[in-house]
C-alpha cells in the first residue's frame, strides 16, 4: 500500500511526463515530412489588428495535395501581413499571393535534407527524454523528503521509486515511438 500523498506526487510527475510528450508531437509536427501539413504554418505569428496572432487565428488553413498549402484569410486585408509572416518565418518555403489565398508548394525533400530533418527530430527527441528524466530526478528528490519529513516505511518509499521508473520508462519509449515513426515520414520519398 502507498500513502496518498505518494500517489499525488506521483501522478505529478507522470502528468508532467505527459506534457513532455505532448510538447514533443508539437515540435515534431513542425518539421517538414515532405508532404503539406497545416502545422508547418498554423503556429506562424501575424501581424494583426495590432498585435501578434497565430497564423490560425486569422485564416483557414488546408492542405488540398500532398505538396500544396492553401491559406484563406477571413480578411482579406491581412494578405499581405500572412505573407510577410510565413517569409520571416524562415520554414524553407515561399508563399505566393494571388489577391484571394496564399499558396505554399512544398518542393520534395533532397536526401540530404531529409537526414538534415530526421537528425533535427532525433534532437527534440533527446530534448524530451532529458525533460522527463528531469522530471524523475525532482519526483526522486521529493520522494525522500516527503519519506523523511513522514518517518515512512522503506518499502513504501521503494515501491514509489519502482512506479516512478515505469512512468519513466513508458515515457521515454513513446519518445523513441514517435520519433521512429516520425522518421519513417521523412525519410519516405
Amino acid at each position: 500500500m502507498i500513502a496518498e500523498k505518494l500517489k499525488a506526487l506521483l501522478e505529478d510527475a507522470r502528468h508532467q511526463m505527459d506534457q513532455s510528450l505532448q510538447h514533443l508531437a508539437t515540435e515534431l509536427g513542425h518539421i517538414r515530412a515532405g508532404r503539406a501539413s497545416a502545422t508547418m504554418v498554423e503556429d506562424v505569428r501575424v501581424d494583426a489588428y495590432g498585435s501578434m496572432m497565430p497564423l490560425n487565428q486569422v485564416a483557414s488553413i488546408s492542405t488540398p495535395s500532398h505538396d500544396l498549402i492553401v491559406i484563406q484569410p477571413w480578411d482579406k486585408t491581412q494578405l499581405g501581413a500572412i505573407e510577410r509572416a510565413i517569409q520571416a518565418a524562415n520554414l524553407g518555403i515561399n508563399p505566393t499571393n494571388d489577391g484571394e489565398l496564399i499558396r505554399i508548394a512544398i518542393p520534395p525533400l533532397t536526401e540530404e535534407r531529409r537526414t538534415e530533418l530526421a537528425k533535427q527530430a532525433h534532437a527534440k527527441g533527446e530534448e524530451a527524454k532529458i525533460s522527463i528524466r528531469n522530471v524523475r530526478r525532482d519526483a526522486r528528490n521529493n520522494l525522500q523528503k516527503l519519506h523523511n519529513e513522514e518517518q515512512m516505511p522503506e518499502d513504501m518509499k521503494f515501491e514509489a521509486e519502482e512506479r516512478l521508473q515505469k512512468h519513466t520508462d513508458n515515457h521515454t519509449d513513446k519518445v523513441d515511438e514517435m520519433l521512429e515513426k516520425k522518421e519513417a515520414d521523412i525519410m519516405a520519398v
